[in-house]
């Protein structure tokens, strides 16, 4: 553990933008839905109306998680159901960022040639993602409690969002060690997320039902934190379940670490065959390879997230029913048109900006390669750089629209109009490609700042979920690129918005690429 202190330091300073980021933005999130209820139902009858259609909805409850009450509290806690997954997905990404990313880029080397123990560096990761998580469990527990909501509850509350980091961080931990390369550890533990929402899923929606498979959500670490039950049971023992297995991976971790070497994973990587294939032989080849796992799951996810909203669409008319609110809610966020429409709209731009995310991935995949020493083996061939970093692009640029088509094709035919959902979906594709130039143009002119990307999603996430509600002023609406996009299908088709990012996007990406010809690599 020698040198743990300085490492933590270290990863402070290198994460001093992006923690506070995830931290402040999902810990103040409970706070925001506290706003948007009371102004949405003005009295308790609409509250409990909403509350009863919503518990019996078998989209809400896959998407959210059961609703245990009608109590203002409970329907937060109900309402943030998803958002233990975006934790997760954060703190796992930042351990892995800090261990076996280290590791694969060589710095590791580096660190471990002074006097540094063994385990120093997996501590120093762990130990600021989880007291990340804690933080923003406390800004939870202090923002409920200043709301007026019992503290008991708020503390469960506070404890549910922390321990879905806990749980996530030492699954992240575990994955590092089993793999040479961090692709690798975020695909490992990104897909037992995956299964653990989807077991979630499956038990939440049997239990509404037949109750044949409820026990599936006793399998998902996130149905253990949802078994707290806040402001209803106040149950302790899933938290206490929850820290034991955090406890016991966190312990596993630990071991692996002493099986392995430096720098290499537990599951030995696969000798390739001596020949490469020939489609491997151009640059465009090799990126599908590297490409189209994150693909084929972005897809997947999507797909399954087109059936969800697809199936919720079918019951958006019932809970506007006698519900000014809810129809006004809609409208402000989704335009002015139908119920169904404004909703739709809604949920195109939710994914608009979820998929965002997969476009930066793929962009900064450009500088991953960089980093790893790959781009100058490639670079030494007769590969240009402009083709090589096209190669990658050509995913940023086309795989959001394959996935948002996917989403929007699936809740269309669930619903029962492909149509006017899928252009709503394809609509969004402008804004994705203005964040993900963002990525581009800081690789090719602040190489060291590419990951500085995050923060475009994370201010547009913000104003998407917060900014309608909070009626921010038009100017700071304006900053996100999803503002602008035209809500397919509550309002009509305007071309000059679409063409206008389109150029924004073609400007940002140009530049980028202009700077990344000229600059070192690597840089």
């Amino acid at each position: 553990m020698t040198g743990t202190g300085k490492l933590l330091r270290l990863i402070l300073r290198r994460d001093r933008m992006i923690l506070p980021l995830w931290v402040l933005l999902l810990g103040i999130l409970p706070q925001v839905y506290i706003a948007g209820f009371q102004k949405l139902f003005t009295t308790d009858a609409e509250r409990l109306a909403y509350a009863h259609v919503s518990a019996s909805n078998a989209g809400f409850t896959g998407l959210y998680g059961p609703l245990s009450g009608d109590s203002l509290g409970e329907l937060v806690v109900w309402r943030a159901g998803f958002v233990p997954v975006m934790i997760g997905l954060a703190a796992l990404l930042t351990v892995i960022r800090h261990t076996r990313a280290e590791e694969e880029a060589g710095r590791s080397d580096l660190i471990r040639a002074t006097v540094v123990g063994r385990w120093a560096q997996l501590a120093a990761a762990l130990l600021v993602t989880m007291t990340g998580c804690l933080v923003m469990g406390l800004i939870v527990t202090a923002s409920m409690i200043g709301a007026g909501e019992p503290a008991g509850g708020s503390v469960a509350f506070g404890a549910l969002f922390t321990l879905s980091g806990w749980l996530f961080a030492g699954v992240a931990a575990i994955a590092a060690q089993l793999t040479g390369s961090a692709r690798g550890a975020r695909m490992i533990a990104v897909l037992v997320l995956g299964v653990s929402f989807v077991l979630r899923m499956g038990g939440d929606i049997s239990a509404i039902g037949d109750g044949r498979l409820d026990w599936l959500a006793w399998l998902s670490p996130l149905g253990w934190v949802q078994k707290i039950v806040p402001y209803g049971e106040n149950a302790w023992w899933p938290a206490i379940l929850s820290l034991l297995v955090t406890a016991v991976t966190l312990g596993v971790a630990g071991y692996l670490l002493t099986k392995r070497d430096l720098g290499a994973g537990l599951l030995a990587a696969r000798l390739g065959p001596a020949h490469a294939a020939a489609g491997l032989s151009s640059p465009l080849g090799l990126a599908w390879r590297l490409h189209r796992g994150l693909l084929l799951g972005w897809t997947a996810g999507f797909a399954a997230l087109g059936v969800v909203f697809g199936g919720v669409g079918t019951s958006v008319v019932d809970l506007a029913e006698g519900n000014s609110g809810v129809s006004d809610a809609f409208s402000k966020i989704g335009g002015t048109g139908s119920v169904t429409d404004a909703y739709f709209a809604t949920t195109a731009g939710l994914c608009g900006l979820i998929v965002a995310i997969y476009a930066i991935q793929a962009g900064l995949r450009i500088r991953d390669e960089e980093q790893n020493g790959h781009a100058e083996l490639i670079l030494s061939t007769a590969v240009g750089r402009t083709s090589w970093a096209a190669s990658h692009l050509l995913f940023a640029l086309f795989g959001p629209a394959v996935a948002l088509a996917a989403e929007g094709a699936l809740a269309g035919a669930t619903f029962g109009d492909v149509g006017v959902v899928l252009a709503g979906s394809l609509a969004q594709l402008p804004a994705v490609w203005v964040l993900g130039s963002v990525a581009v143009l800081l690789i090719g002119v602040l190489p060291r700042f590419a990951a500085v990307a995050w923060g475009a999603v994370a201010v547009s996430l913000l104003i998407l979920l917060v900014g309608g509600l909070l009626e921010f002023p038009q100017w700071a609406m304006d900053v996100s690129p999803f503002t602008h996009v035209p809500q397919l299908p509550a309002a009509s088709f305007t071309v000059v918005p679409e063409i206008v990012l389109i150029v924004i996007a073609v400007t940002l990406g140009g530049v980028g690429l202009a700077g990344l010809r000229r600059r070192d690599i690597p840089a």
